[in-house]
This record gives C-alpha cells, structure tokens and sequence, in this order.
C-alpha cells in the first residue's frame, strides 16, 4: 500500500487546472539574458536587482576567501562557526543601516521565523499586515502570540486592531517594506505613528527594499528618513546584494538577545567564507556605485511605462517589481509558458501564492538589463498578449 498515494491524486489535480509547474533550470550564469532548460532568454524573474551576482569583485572576493580560509565554517555561530568575517559583516550591516548593532541569519525567511518567536511569545500580541511574506506569517505562528491581521497598508484597520490590543503584555507590529507580489511600499511614517501612539513595537521586512530603496539602497526607513523609529529592520543578502542570506539590524540589546534564543541562528551553520567575503564587497559596492540603483530604477520606470501603454494590467506597483495580472490561473500559466516559448523568461504566479483571481506573471528588471532587452521583451508582451485575447 502507498500510503503517499495521496499526493499523486493531488499533483494530477493540479495538472488538470493548468497550475502544476517543473523547476526552470539555469545553465550559467544568472544575467540579464541567461540559458534556461537550454534557451536563451530575457530574463524578467530574477531577484538580482544590481546584477550583482556576477559582478568582478564580488567573484574576486569570494576566490580569495575559499583561498585563505577554505569553504565552509564548520560550526555552528554559538560553537566555533564565528569567524572574525562575519564579525566584520555585521558591523559594516550596521553601520549602512544606522544601527547599533545586526547578526545575518542563513536566509531571510529563516530571520524573520528567527526574531519574531524570540522577540514575542503566547502573552503577546503580532498585528500584520495581511499581504505580508509567508516568512513572516510562519514566523507569526511560531511565536504562540495572538495574530491580529489588517487590510493591507489600512490605517484605519490597523488603528482598530491596536485599539482592540490594549491588553496585551507586548505589542508587535509588522509590515513588508516592499510587497514582493504588487511592489508596493508600505506606508511606513502611518505605521510607526500608530505604534508609537499605542505603545507598539514596529518591525519591517526589507527584502525587496535592500538596495532598491533609501540612500545607497537603505532600504524603506532611510526612505522615509524614519531612523530610530523602527525597532527592527530584517534585510536580505540574496536579491540586490546578490549572494545568500538575511539580517536583522536594530539595538545591541536586540541582537544580544538573538544569540541567545533565535533557533536558526542558534542551530544551522554559519555562512562559508566565499558567501560572507562576497557579501562583504556588495556592501563596498552600494556604497561606492549608487549608479547601480539609478540604472535599476531607469529600467524599471521605463519597462512599467512600456507594459502600462500596451494595457496591461500592472497593479500598484510603485517599485522594480511589476506584476502582469491576468486573472485566471489557468490563463496566467499559458500567458507565461508562451513567453518563454518566444524569448522571454517572466514566472506565472497563481493560488495559493496570490488570490485565484489575482494570478499573475510578475516581471522585475534589472540594473544590467539594456535597452535593447527591455524593448525585445516588451514586443514578445504585445505579441503573446494579443495572442491569448489579454490585450
């Protein structure tokens, strides 16, 4: 007896909707244009905003720690997996965060399932914002505290629910700072009124904000010019700075606490030599290239404007993520299969990622792209579009 037999049943429902999808395979380098299950196409899916994942320094960097120290940590960070590099990565995060002090975790979901149970627990209370990141959500549940969600980026829904929080022995409140399926910004300077107000913690998820947003891509706080309102900044080292990774920056006392009781910081190997050297060098490089972030933000604003005249449907999109809603989920995935048949490599996206109504193919670009790839790739768009009767 196949006790999994289960599962099948529920793979070929998938296929039967038109929703079941294989892993895309990279041969490569992950560029502009790359090779995927051997084509070559425009490549419209990719969290590497800067570009940085192929940039000389951050190989050079990476070479030469492999040579020095070797290719992995071999502990755990509270055994003998702290090397003096991360000590060094972690100040340097603080400094470009304008914190006291931060501590990286192996990923940005593993930060926020992390902080947020160490940080709360069953007689409090997390208010989040209800599109925020399944990271966070995971890390809601694991905390035990209640869960009070508002409507998305609602002040008055997350005014009501402080209000009916009052009780509480603490108080958190959390928020994207970049919506990673509508690239849209949280009203940040609204939320941390209303905590401060109420006497609430504010905690905000960077991870599409990291070197997009702020000065030198601080992200949404250096943004908003919100220093020292935010009490917890959760970034990442895996999209604009190109490596693997997350981080949490705030006060000493928070990240002290952190080594003590996050259990993934607490119970999985530190990052190897390569990845901390690499990160190290993005960081030099936001710093000493801002023009990188200009060129994304050019890309962006003129690929959205490409897609908008078309008619397409781009939603709220305020950042270098652009999503392309088209609805159905069956539709979504045809849409984006035809894509790549023609050049162009843009992930569809359906239930239970985002609403079965709201499917959508999410495109961002990216610092390298050219202008001759975004005008190819916004003509496949017209063609493709026409083709299946979206536009």
């Amino acid at each position: 007896m196949n006790k999994l037999a289960f599962l099948q049943e529920d793979l070929d429902e998938l296929k039967r909707q038109g929703l079941y999808r294989d892993l895309r395979v990279v041969d490569g380098e992950q560029k502009a244009r790359c090779v995927i299950d051997g084509k070559e196409v425009i490549n419209l899916s990719s969290n590497n905003y800067l570009g940085l994942t192929t940039h000389p320094r951050l190989r050079q960097a990476a070479m030469a720690a492999v040579e020095k120290f070797g290719v992995g940590s071999g502990a755990v960070r509270t055994i003998i997996g702290t090397m003096s590099m991360h000590q060094e990565l972690e100040e340097k995060i603080a400094r470009f965060k304008h914190t006291e002090a931060a501590l990286v975790f192996q990923s940005g979901f593993t930060t926020n399932t992390g902080v947020i149970p160490a940080v709360v627990g069953k007689d409090d209370v997390v208010i989040s914002d209800e599109l925020n990141h399944a990271s966070i959500i995971d890390g809601c549940r694991l905390s035990r505290a209640d869960i009070k969600r508002f409507p998305h980026r609602d002040m008055d829904g997350l005014k009501k629910a402080l209000e009916e929080s009052q009780g509480y022995r603490r108080k958190l409140v959390i928020t994207d700072g970049v919506f990673s399926m509508d690239g849209d910004i949280a009203p940040l300077p609204d939320i941390v009124d209303l905590a401060e107000r109420y006497g609430a913690m504010t905690m905000v998820d960077d991870a599409h904000a990291s070197g997009v947003l702020g000065r030198n891509g601080r992200g949404t706080v250096d943004h908003f010019d919100l220093h020292g309102r935010v009490d917890i900044q959760v970034g990442t080292l895996s999209k604009a700075i190109g490596v693997l990774g997350g981080y949490v920056a705030g006060p000493m006392v928070l990240r002290q606490w952190l080594i003590q009781r996050a259990r993934p910081f607490l119970f999985s190997t530190s990052h190897p030599p390569a990845v901390t050297a690499a990160c190290l060098a993005a960081f030099d490089l936001l710093l000493e290239e801002p023009q990188l972030i200009d060129r994304l933000w050019e890309n962006a604003r003129y690929f959205k404007a490409g897609l908008r005249e078309l008619g397409f449907d781009t939603g709220a999109s305020e950042t270098p993520i652009t999503p392309v809603i088209i609805g159905e989920g069956a539709l979504t995935m045809r849409f984006s299969d035809r894509l790549f048949e023609e050049g162009v490599f843009a992930q569809g996206i359906a239930y239970p990622t985002v609403p079965p109504e709201k499917s959508r193919v999410r495109t961002i670009v990216a610092a390298s792209h050219t202008r001759k790839d975004l005008d190819e790739a916004l003509e496949i768009f017209a063609r493709v579009g026409r083709e299946l009767k979206i536009i």
